[in-house]
């Protein structure tokens, strides 16, 4: 099992006589599985919201779900359960997979009753996933319909940053049309997971599997990407990094010191799915010929917990004295997936701040984006929701939800 690193500018060439200059620079890493090995053991904890609001079908639908995903764990895999209303209890206590009938009994106990405290399901959550974790891949699956009334999000948002230097992955999801997106989201992208939206209780069942899916691609665990830059080369200093797939993120690249132009961000696991950056990068005055702008590699954890290292890669750019352009026409859909999610989000900070003709005129322009992207669902979704704006009626928030998911993902409806 090993991680595999891919570079590329978005113009490899670049004129001498140019004191500054922006390149985008795209970095491709994902797992390569050894075709003889098997998915790696998972250690799975699930988080479940029974507040008063979840009664009846969604609840049911939910611990339904729940089951039919413990069912499709193997022997070597461990799994914990947790319930949470105003407070949280275990469910399932940390355990292998080999008494199911118990605990599709102790799941199916569950009853809806009481308010909501998403910090003490993640708390607990994450004690019982730490009793698990040897040799595995720990993942978090947290489920909430509903606002914290009872609970401190800036708290969530702490127990995601310490899930994350745990080497826990926390994927939130939002049940309904009524849990806070900010949070969800903040918690998910904090802790190297997936935020995903389940509007009907009937969906719960697929999301769940996908859910399963994703975890067993998983080949790595604990990456970090390590960048370091040449001389006369720097990042944006605004909004310089994101991930762009499988989900748009924005990233926060940490320097090592005042002393040296080595940045450090975070990963967390990698699966055999690509996972896709954009750099934003800026270039003084560079000599002629071929010069090094930068080297990237990867710092990982095979599942004995071993640190290591992947091969440096160099990134280098033609300098000429008579410039002639050699674009990379691949990037174009890695910049087209970033300029979608970042006009919805501002689009979401001028509803926010009243001005509803803003926000129509930047998700118009999201939503021809996702044309020239091919993701004629998120369009769709982009479109109708600048078109309310336009004729002077609000989003619900089911309206919402999905034009932020639209924005975050490519749509699959």
């Amino acid at each position: 099992m090993k991680p595999l690193l891919k570079a590329r500018l978005n113009d490899t060439n670049l004129s001498a006589e140019n004191t500054s200059t922006q390149r985008q620079l795209e970095i491709s890493v994902q797992a390569v599985k050894d075709s003889s090995l098997n998915r790696l053991p998972i250690n799975l904890c699930i988080i479940l919201d029974h507040s008063g609001s979840m009664v009846g079908k969604p609840l049911e639908n939910v611990k339904q779900a729940a089951i039919a995903l413990i069912e499709k764990l193997n022997q070597e895999d461990r799994v914990s359960v947790v319930g949470f209303n105003h407070e949280a209890t275990v469910v399932v206590n940390s355990q292998p997979i080999s008494d199911l009938e118990t605990i599709k009994t102790q799941i199916n106990q569950l009853r809806a009753d009481g308010g909501t405290a998403i910090d003490e399901g993640m708390k607990l959550g994450i004690q019982q996933i730490n009793l698990g974790k040897e040799n595995r891949v720990s993942q978090i699956l947290l489920l909430t319909d509903g606002e914290n009334e009872h609970g401190s999000n800036e708290k969530c948002l702490k127990l995601a940053k310490m899930s994350s230097e745990y080497n826990i992955t926390l994927n939130a999801m939002g049940f309904g049309n009524n849990w806070n997106q900010k949070i969800l989201e903040g918690i998910s992208d904090c802790a190297n997971g997936t935020l995903t939206h389940i509007e009907f209780a009937e969906q719960a069942k697929e999301e769940f599997q996908k859910l399963l899916t994703r975890m067993e691609s998983v080949g790595l665990t604990n990456a970090f990407l390590i960048m370091e830059l040449g001389e006369d080369v720097r990042m944006a200093e605004l909004k310089p990094m994101a991930q762009v797939a499988p989900e748009t993120v924005e990233l926060d690249p940490q320097r090592e010191d005042d002393y040296t132009n080595k940045y450090t961000v975070r990963l967390g696991d990698l699966m055999t799915n690509e996972r896709i950056i954009l750099t934003n990068l800026y270039l003084g005055k560079l000599s002629l010929g071929s010069q090094a702008i930068a080297k990237i590699k990867v710092q990982y954890d095979d599942i004995k917990g071993q640190t290591l290292t992947s091969d440096e890669i160099p990134v280098n750019i033609q300098v000429q004295a008579q410039y002639q352009p050699q674009n990379d026409e691949e990037i174009q859909k890695s910049l087209l997936t970033l300029a979608k999610y970042r006009q919805t989000r501002l689009a979401q900070e001028k509803i926010e701040q009243g001005d509803n003709q803003g926000a129509a005129t930047l998700l118009q322009n999201a939503a021809k984006t996702a044309l020239q992207l091919g993701d004629q669902s998120g369009a769709t979704v982009l479109q109708t929701s600048a078109t309310r704006l336009q004729t002077g009626q609000q989003l619900s928030e089911s309206e919402k939800k999905k034009t932020q998911m639209a924005a975050k993902t490519t749509l699959q409806l």
